[in-house]
């Protein structure tokens, strides 16, 4: 055989070789993590449907490896065991899961869901370049702040107080950008701000953190003229809001909060992104990183679809009459 003939050869069974290895991996089951807070988050059928779209099936090329992590106190096992199973993308919701998850890995990419400040929180570097192996979909729009300072005018014009609802152990980078533009829309209608609780007490047990939030909302309360809004983070936990919720029915205080479960579960008004569609979002970013993509070539994005629920059962137990113009903006009235 000449020189030439055997060349040729080997290049075409090393062609052929590489192929049959590209058709492997291509064959190969991708493994995605999810580590979530929720026992059950049905935001996450969201993510799945989306995925199936994608071409992703679960059981035929991809499986699925959900966390529910039971007990903070041993978070580092439950992410040591997401790790273990060897997954090729990690899906967290927030910021806290996200965090756990980058002190045990900077190899395997992560696209968080919804997370305030991922700048200020120091998961990315800026939302352009992310850096490293993490991604994601922000909750923060800058003029949230303010749409709810106006939704409340709008429901109770005579409203001069309202008293902001954040959790003790929430980061305070998360809540900067939130509180700068909520005390801005504040001062141009008038409107004095207060945050509750604004002395938490030393202990961050589960206990003190509702037993402080109860103090806090008592004071306010007393007087007239009053509101409340809900910023997302800690307090989203079930049974933070249901206490907020209690608490502003009590004192017939009007109230907005971030998402729409607060409402359908008892809360006046919700203005806020629709998780849901964040959900169908990081679901083309995981697409993406299972087909080669890098997470830092991943920009960082900002929520595109807002909803504004309005509950009018509520309203009525308070005594409150929504104006007919805010009803026709509302994406869902509940009666």
């Amino acid at each position: 055989m000449r020189r030439r003939e055997v060349i040729t050869l080997l290049s075409g069974a090393a062609a052929g070789w590489s192929l049959a290895a590209l058709a492997q991996q291509a064959d190969r089951v991708r493994r995605i993590g999810v580590l979530s807070l929720l026992v059950y988050d049905p935001n996450l059928y969201s993510f799945e449907r989306r995925l199936a779209e994608l071409g992703w099936t679960e059981g035929r090329n991809v499986t699925t490896d959900l966390i529910y992590p039971r007990d903070e106190q041993l978070m580092g096992q439950y992410v040591a065991e997401l790790l273990a199973r060897k997954p090729d993308v990690i899906l967290t919701k927030g910021a806290p899961e996200t965090k756990w998850v980058l002190e045990q890995t900077h190899a395997v990419p992560i696209v968080f869901v919804m997370v305030a400040d991922p700048v200020g929180d120091g998961l990315v570097e800026s939302f352009a370049r992310p850096g490293n192996n993490v991604t994601g979909f922000s909750s923060f729009e800058p003029g949230l702040g303010g749409k709810w300072i106006e939704l409340l005018k709008e429901i109770a014009p005579d409203l001069n107080r309202v008293a902001v609802i954040v959790h003790p152990d929430e980061p305070k980078a998360s809540l900067a950008g939130f509180l700068r533009a909520t005390e801005s829309a504040a001062r141009s209608f008038g409107v004095q701000l207060m945050v509750a609780p604004d002395n938490p007490k030393a202990s961050r047990s589960h206990s003190d953190a509702i037993a402080e939030l109860q103090r806090a909302i008592n004071e306010f309360g007393q007087e007239g003229n009053g509101a409340v809004i809900v910023f997302p983070g800690a307090y989203t936990t079930t049974t933070y809001y249901r206490t907020t919720l209690m608490l502003a029915e009590w004192y017939r205080l009007p109230a907005v909060y971030p998402f729409k479960p607060y409402v359908t579960s008892g809360g006046l008004t919700s203005y806020g992104f629709d998780v849901a569609d964040n959900f169908r979002r990081a679901a083309s970013y995981v697409d993406r990183i299972l087909r080669g993509e890098k997470p830092s070539d991943l920009p960082v994005q900002a929520p595109t679809k807002f909803e504004l629920i309005i509950n009018l059962k509520t309203a009525k137990a308070l005594g409150i009459t929504i104006p007919s113009t805010l009803l026709a903006r509302a994406d869902e009235v509940i009666e």
